[in-house]
């Protein structure tokens, strides 16, 4: 027996796609909430990642003049063709996972409620272009937000915040309840800000061997890293990189991680 339609595929005759992720907001409150905190200004290059039934995309087209918008399901595009114009806005449909953000331009600013089942791969995909890119508000899972802040030492750190924190610097904004949500997900949300860091705020590292120590360091939790990362270092290599070998990567810093991957280099 199908589910019963809720009220607002029932008012708008779309009924949200699993295969896309599909969870549309429908609080008006966080709506206003986000969209102030993008603060779009008429000529700055706003894109909306999935603007879906365009919950957010009204509000920010209506401050910014146009908007771009990158849309995988068609129906939904369609029913972007038929509202805006292309003064208005500029659709690219397709995969945001496979767009070049680069092409839209200088001091780009990201804007999306993104699908859950691939917010971490277009976090990543987002910072192979994090120089063209001046800021990005994104609306994920709360437990992958708290990831990608954890500091140093915090259970919730990652490969995520290590790789994150090293090109932006991140700012919680909102939480967001499973009621605000149509359908509602199972897990509460939260609204989070990326500010890319420059360049010389990094630490300079070779940024392959850097990845490659960060991805083996996570990739047993529990581990220590005399262990995790054994096939890149010996223990000798760890203590001259400053890092205890006892430590599990979640203990350790930017810097650790920069100084472990400069003993590969």
């Amino acid at each position: 027996m199908s589910r019963p339609l809720s009220k607002l595929a029932q008012e708008t005759g779309h009924k949200a796609r699993k295969r896309f992720g599909q969870n549309f907001l429908i609080d008006q409150g966080i709506i206003h909430g986000i969209v102030d905190a993008v603060n779009p200004r008429p000529g700055e290059q706003v894109v909306e990642i999935g603007p879906g039934l365009g919950a957010l995309t009204q509000p920010l087209l209506e401050r910014a003049g146009h908007l771009h918008v990158v849309e995988l399901d068609r129906d939904l595009i369609a029913r972007l063709e038929k509202k805006y114009t292309r003064e208005q806005m500029t659709i690219h449909a397709g995969d945001a996972l496979a767009f070049d953000f680069s092409t839209l331009g200088p001091e780009l600013r990201v804007v999306g409620n993104l699908p859950y089942n691939i917010s971490t791969p277009i976090l990543f995909h987002l910072l192979d272009k994090v120089e063209a890119i001046r800021d990005i508000h994104v609306m994920l899972q709360k437990e992958v937000v708290d990831r990608m802040v954890a500091p140093p030492g915090h259970s919730d750190r990652s490969r995520l915040s290590v790789m994150l924190q090293r090109y932006c610097y991140l700012e919680p904004l909102l939480d967001v309840p499973p009621e605000s949500f149509d359908p509602a997900p199972k897990v509460n949300s939260a609204v989070v800000r990326m500010i890319p860091r420059p360049v010389a705020d990094r630490l300079p590292v070779d940024e392959t061997a850097l990845r490659n120590v960060v991805n083996a360091a996570f990739s047993q939790r529990r581990k220590m890293v005399r262990n995790t990362l054994k096939p890149l270092l010996t223990s000798e290599q760890i203590e001259a990189a400053g890092v205890d070998p006892t430590e599990r990567a979640e203990q350790l810093s930017e810097a650790d991680f920069v100084a472990l991957a400069m003993q590969l280099t």
